[in-house]
């Protein structure tokens, strides 16, 4: 997260509690206030949704929404009210049943799903073989790729000429200098073959990462034109390569070129499929 992100999402970690098994949870009593909302009941509706979209999704209630009471104090005197520990899960769910028309409503959304998204990479994403994995994040870059298109759309970039000069300095930022038609030569592909479908999983995350910021990048500052969005492209491209440096990664362009397409990984599972399919029993 950039520094502005952290500081909009600090409302989020402050009341975040961390228990003695280092599991984290959040006070829906505490969280109601901050989504503004004022009476309780009204922010009970709003649980009770999440709960039925909860259930719905195959995880469990009663660990995502753990019931607890709670001692407060009600003018002199003090009494137990009702609370939840709510997992991230939980408070993903929560912002996306609350009122949309709220900017801390859509703020949250954000927030809990790059946590909830963190912790789904963490729990399977290693569990996954390279194929599978390059699938995945192949999938998500397309997803991101589409939102930068928009963004940069509405950065006035407009031709596919301009595009593609936006594009290509996003890698040259990356690649240390090296640009589209580069790259795609030093991977020894033919004309129509596209880099995103000949990178490993490796590679692919620092586009993914390269893409996401950006399209946040034109959208938070407001940057207009093909030379101030090219600029920003290069410059996200230029610090995910120095982020990769100071951990002693290897860079871009000295990573393995896979044997294997997206495209034919995806023809390879989509037949397994098939084989797997049993025959439609009609009634004789």
């Amino acid at each position: 997260m950039s520094k502005l992100n952290a500081q909009e999402y600090k409302c989020f970690e402050d009341i975040k509690t961390i228990r003695e098994d280092r599991s984290e949870f959040w006070s829906a009593r505490a969280l109601a206030p901050i989504l503004d909302y004022t009476q309780w009941r009204n922010f009970t509706k709003v649980i009770d949704r999440a709960m039925i979209a909860c259930q719905n999704s195959g995880h469990s209630i009663d660990s995502d929404f753990a019931e607890v009471s709670k001692i407060v104090k009600a003018g002199a005197t003090t009494k137990k009210v009702k609370d939840y520990e709510l997992s991230r899960y939980a408070c993903y769910l929560i912002m996306q049943n609350g009122d949309p028309r709220k900017e801390v409503i859509a703020l949250g959304q954000t927030y809990f799903a790059i946590q909830t998204y963190r912790q789904e990479i963490q729990d399977r994403f290693n569990q996954l073989d390279e194929d599978n994995k390059r699938l995945i994040i192949r999938g998500d870059i397309k997803q991101w790729n589409q939102l930068l298109a928009e963004a940069a759309r509405d950065a006035s970039v407009i031709t596919n000429e301009e595009f593609a000069a936006f594009q290509n300095s996003g890698y040259v930022g990356l690649y240390g200098g090296l640009t589209v038609d580069e790259i795609h030569s030093k991977k020894g592909l033919a004309v129509r073959e596209k880099i995103l479908d000949f990178m490993g999983s490796e590679e692919l995350i620092a586009n993914l990462f390269r893409i996401s910021q950006t399209e946040s990048k034109l959208k938070r500052e407001n940057i207009q034109g093909l030379q101030e969005a090219s600029d920003a492209h290069y410059l996200v491209g230029r610090e995910v390569r120095a982020a990769i440096k100071r951990v002693n990664g290897v860079m871009p362009e000295d990573l393995p070129t896979p044997e294997k397409s997206i495209s034919e990984i995806e023809r390879e599972q989509l037949n397994k499929l098939k084989k797997r399919k049993k025959p439609l029993m009609l009634d004789e």
